[in-house]
């Protein structure tokens, strides 16, 4: 029984393109999947971006982040 004499080229051909399948799968995997866990913010880093886009002012970012720093 000889492998290579074209009896068992057509399966070698799949597992070709299984691991083919498997590798793309791998590098081209979402990097944002749905129930993944994120980082969850701390109330300061919600704080800091609001002051940063404008939304509050420099004094109710102090008054917020003395407010903040007591419950810790």
């Amino acid at each position: 029984m000889h492998l290579y004499d074209g009896h068992f080229g057509g399966m070698h051909l799949i597992w070709w393109i299984i691991w083919f399948i498997f590798i793309m799968w791998i590098f081209f995997i979402p990097v944002d999947i749905p129930y993944q866990k994120t980082k969850k913010e701390s109330p300061l880093d919600v704080l800091k971006k609001r002051f940063a886009k404008g939304e509050i002012s420099k004094e109710e970012f102090e008054e917020s982040k003395k407010i903040l720093e007591l419950k810790d």
